[in-house]
């Protein structure tokens, strides 16, 4: 994490944003609406990320009033169970040359080719491979696959997909048929067929993928998502949302969709009936407004598709991305903006049941206090963490039930472990070892990690 004594409601970076977190709204007026439970507007939420936009810094009296009021909410919302779920991330590439500047996963795509004798460390998983990988995890008790990649030159959605990029002159579609590369990571539709085994459940396909899988056609995104359905897609992560302005996309990720795009995405999704999450990556370049706009192109959406079941913010890992390598950003957020971000999260989208806190991202101890900040989910097992490992993080990769139970019943909070989707749950008895999980197709209650 950055120096905890930076002010948050400072300007970041060097940037010229035509959003600031400047508004006419009294810090007390936000904070009453959001203790009476009233509709916050964008002056709201800037008010409460920021403990007040009249003066510099976070106001710590103001901030535990923020975080009072968001548990107080979580309280009213969900009870007192938190909840988890068994899950792997098998993510098939890192291959990749979007170029984000938040990213350290990627590696550039050109070192995966054939003639290339660059030594990138990275990897790409054929179909055969990922399936494999799931079907371990199943007989260790998964309910969830998820899978989030590099955009690969390789990958095309499906056959029909393939044959129309191989036809195409088109210069500007990013795409190389599998034999220049080392290895073949087939396409969309085989990856999730071949993770789609058993009856586990496949988390997949975010917007900036579903884009990939479609560049050189006319097809909706709803045609993508109808046919990765077909292939055995259950719900879809909102991840490739960084930070929904594209003042601050243009900076951070400027080969990425624009937030509009991201939007119909997702909107595409519900409409053929796969459920979602939702993300925000937030504490590099963006302010409160930013977050707060953010925040509100959520709300809108999840009124409009009541298909999100869990909003997932995620803190800035710096060390090793080119945004800190090349001095755009001295750090990531400070654990008072980790704080805020959950609970104005909890205070501002009153339609979407359940926040989760990444121990990924804050690690076990302030991850449990944002517990106490408004949210109510603790991520899952993910037996293995690629992303923010890249990018410096340094909290683990796996996290059994065992660690779960004897966390969570540590501040007088109830265990529950849950379907993706949050419809099937079960709640674990820390008096009943040994801890396993139960609720995935192969679950018989042993232990999922040793």
């Amino acid at each position: 994490m950055a120096d905890a004594s930076r002010p948050t409601n400072v300007p970041r970076g060097r940037f010229d944003f035509a959003h600031t977190p400047d508004t006419d709204q009294p810090f007390e007026n936000a904070l009453e609406k959001a203790r009476s439970g009233d509709r916050l507007s964008v002056d709201d939420g800037i008010e409460l990320l920021a403990t007040g936009t009249d003066s510099p810094g976070v106001d710590p009296v103001r901030k535990e009033k923020v975080l009072a009021a968001a548990d107080r909410r979580r309280r009213e919302v969900v009870g007192e169970e938190v909840t988890f779920v068994a899950n792997l991330n098998n993510n098939v590439t890192t291959a990749c040359n979007t170029g984000c500047l938040f990213c350290n996963f990627k590696n550039r795509s050109e070192q995966f080719r054939t003639d290339s004798d660059a030594d990138h460390g990275g990897f790409t998983k054929t179909p055969a491979e990922s399936r494999r990988i799931v079907e371990n995890a199943l007989d260790r008790g998964i309910y969830e696959v998820t899978s989030v990649s590099g955009l690969h030159p390789a990958f095309a959605l499906d056959t029909e997909h393939r044959e129309m990029l191989t036809a195409s002159d088109r210069g500007d579609l990013n795409y190389r048929p599998p034999a220049a590369y080392e290895t073949n990571p087939g396409t969309y539709c085989e990856q999730i067929r071949a993770m789609s085994v058993g009856g586990v459940h496949v988390h997949s396909m975010t917007p900036e993928e579903a884009y990939h899988g479609r560049r050189g056609t006319d097809w909706s995104y709803e045609e993508v998502y109808r046919r990765l359905k077909r292939a055995g897609l259950d719900s879809v992560p909102g991840t490739a949302a960084e930070i929904l302005a594209d003042e601050v996309r243009d900076i951070i990720c400027p080969a990425k969709i624009r937030t509009d795009e991201w939007v119909e995405a997702m909107e595409a999704a519900a409409s053929v009936g796969l459920s979602t999450t939702s993300t925000i990556m937030y504490g590099h370049v963006e302010n409160e407004a930013h977050r707060a706009k953010h925040l509100d192109v959520i709300r809108d959406l999840q009124d409009r598709t009541g298909a999100i079941t869990e909003f997932v913010p995620l803190s800035f890992v710096h060390a090793n991305t080119p945004l800190f390598e090349r001095g755009m950003v001295d750090g990531g957020a400070t654990t008072a903006e980790d704080e805020l971000m959950i609970a104005v999260s909890r205070l501002y989208l009153d339609n979407i049941d359940h926040i989760q806190s990444s121990w990924v991202k804050y690690g076990d101890e302030q991850g449990l206090k944002m517990l106490s900040c408004g949210a109510d989910d603790f991520m899952g097992t993910i037996l293995s963490e690629e992303i923010t490992k890249r990018a410096g993080g340094g909290f683990g990769e796996v996290r059994s039930i065992a660690e779960y139970v004897e966390m969570v019943s540590a501040i007088g909070r109830v265990p529950v472990e849950r379907s993706t989707d949050y419809t099937e749950r079960r709640r674990v008895d820390p008096d009943d070892p040994p801890f396993g999980p139960e609720l995935g197709p192969r679950a018989d209650g042993t232990p999922l990690v040793e």
